[in-house]
C-alpha cells in the first residue's frame, strides 16, 4: 500500500475508532470518547474480536477508493464519514436509534424546543400503510394556506420518497431556511392522482396544545406532542378549564407522537392521585421511577382520547390514567412504543441517538409493540368528518361526561 493509502487508512481508522469507543455515561450525560480497544482483559473473561481490526479497515479503505475510483458523481467526503457512523447504528436494526451530525442534532434540538422554520403541520403515522399522515395543520401558517387536509398521506418531500422513513426523517426534509419552497407529494383519498404542494417555509412558533369550553362545563384539552413548552401550554389550558367553571374534562392524545419524559411527568402530576407514574428498566435491570404525590390530583371526570397515533410519551400518560382508574380510555390501541430513547452527546458536536430502557405502566405493564386498549372502543369516522366536521369520537366523550356513562 502507498503512504498516501496508509496515510488515509490510518485516518479512516482513528476517526472510526473514536466513535465506536464510546465511554460509559456519566452524571450530566456527559461522555468521554475511547480512542483505543482495551486489549487487557480479566485473566477469565471471554475474548471476543474487536468490531474494528485490520480486515474491516483495508475493506473500508477498498469500499472508498472504488468510490472515489468508479462514482459518476462527486463525494461528499463528510457526507460518506457520516454514512459510516450512520451504518453502525443501523445495524442495531432499531428504527429508534440513530446517529446525528451537528446539523441534524440542531435541527433536533430546535423540533423539541417548539420553534423551527417550515410548513405548519402536524405529522403522524398511517397505520394500515405506514406512511407519514398529516393530522392537522397551525392556524395561519403555510401548511394551512396551501389545502394540506387531515388524511392526506405524504409520499415524496422534494421528489424524495418517505416511504420507510421514521417521522423525524421526514420532518427533517420538510423542515428548511425561512421563505425556501418544499414540495410536498401526498396521496388524498378519493383523488385519481398524487397531489403536490409547493410551499414556502417560515418561522413556525408550535402551539402544542389547543383548549376549547363546551356547553355543559365541558373542557377540552388536545396535546399535539410533548415539547419542552408544552408543560406550560397546558398548565394555562388547564387553568382557564378551571376557571370556567369546568365540571369534566376531555384529553384529546390522538395522533401524538410523544416526545419528552420530563414534560409528560410533569403534565401527569396536574391529573393524577399520589403514586406511581412510569418507571423504567435498562438492560443491566436498573430501575428508575417517576411519581406523583397527588397534590395536584384533577377532581373531575376525565375522558382520554386515545388512537393508532398515541404513542411513546402519550402512552405513558394514558396507561398511567388507564392503571390510576383516573379516566375513561376512548378511541383505538395505541401505538405500543414502549422504549425511552437517551441522546447521547459526543465531543465533536454530533450525537447518538439510543434506545437504553423499557418503560411499564403502574401496573406493570411492557405496552411495546401492543399498545393500551381503550375502556371503550370506538373507530373514527373520517368520513363523516370530512364531509359536516363531526368528530365522532369526541362527540361520544362528551356524552359520557353529560351522562355518566
Amino acid at each position: 500500500m502507498s503512504e498516501k493509502k496508509s496515510f488515509r487508512s490510518g485516518l479512516l481508522c482513528g476517526l472510526l475508532l473514536a466513535v465506536l469507543m464510546i465511554g460509559s455515561i456519566f452524571i450530566g450525560s456527559q461522555v468521554y470518547a475511547r480512542i483505543e480497544y482495551e486489549n487487557t482483559k480479566q485473566a477469565n473473561a471471554e475474548v471476543r474480536d474487536p468490531v474494528v481490526n485490520a480486515s474491516t479497515n483495508n475493506k473500508m479503505q477498498v469500499i472508498k477508493d472504488t468510490i472515489e475510483e468508479y462514482y459518476l458523481e462527486e463525494v461528499d467526503e463528510d457526507a460518506l464519514t457520516d454514512g459510516i457512523y450512520a451504518g453502525m447504528v443501523a445495524s442495531l436494526g432499531d428504527p429508534y436509534s440513530a446517529y446525528y451530525s451537528q446539523e441534524d442534532l440542531e435541527e433536533l434540538r430546535q423540533q423539541t424546543a417548539g420553534i423551527y422554520y417550515g410548513i405548519g403541520a402536524y405529522i403522524g403515522k398511517d397505520t394500515n400503510t405506514g406512511l407519514p399522515m398529516i393530522t392537522g395543520t397551525i392556524e395561519g401558517t403555510p401548511a394551512e394556506a396551501s389545502g394540506l387536509q387531515y388524511g392526506d398521506l405524504i409520499c415524496a418531500v422534494d421528489d424524495q420518497p418517505v416511504e420507510g422513513m421514521e417521522n423525524s426523517e421526514v420532518v427533517l426534509l420538510i423542515k428548511g431556511e425561512e421563505g425556501t419552497t418544499v414540495k410536498v407529494t401526498v396521496y388524498r383519498e378519493g383523488e385519481a392522482d398524487y397531489l403536490d404542494f409547493d410551499i414556502k417555509r417560515k418561522k413556525i412558533e408550535s402551539p402544542t396544545v389547543e383548549q376549547e369550553m363546551f356547553p355543559g362545563g365541558i373542557g377540552y384539552i388536545r396535546i399535539m406532542e410533548f415539547d419542552d413548552v408544552t408543560v406550560d401550554q397546558f398548565t394555562e389550558a388547564l387553568a382557564v378549564c378551571k376557571g370556567s367553571d369546568m365540571k369534566g374534562l376531555i384529553l384529546d392524545l390522538r395522533n401524538n407522537p410523544g416526545g419528552n419524559v420530563s414534560a409528560v411527568t410533569e403534565i401527569a402530576r396536574q391529573i393524577l392521585p399520589k403514586g406511581l407514574i412510569v418507571y423504567t428498566e435498562d438492560k443491566a435491570g436498573e430501575r428508575v421511577e417517576y411519581s406523583c404525590d397527588g397534590r395536584q390530583e384533577l377532581n373531575v371526570p376525565l375522558v382520554v382520547l386515545v388512537n393508532g397515533g398515541s404513542a411513546s410519551a402519550s402512552e405513558i400518560l394514558a396507561g398511567a390514567i388507564k392503571d390510576h382508574e383516573k379516566g375513561i380510555l376512548l378511541g383505538a390501541t395505541t401505538f405500543g412504543k414502549g422504549i425511552v430513547q437517551r441522546i447521547v452527546p459526543l465531543t465533536d458536536g454530533s450525537a447518538l441517538k439510543l434506545t437504553v430502557s423499557s418503560y411499564f405502566t403502574p401496573n406493570g405493564n411492557n405496552i411495546h409493540k401492543v399498545g393500551i386498549e381503550p375502556n371503550e372502543e370506538l373507530k373514527f369516522d373520517a368520513d363523516k368528518y370530512l364531509k359536516d366536521g363531526t368528530d365522532n369520537q369526541l362527540e361520544r366523550a362528551k356524552e359520557i361526561l353529560r351522562s355518566g356513562k
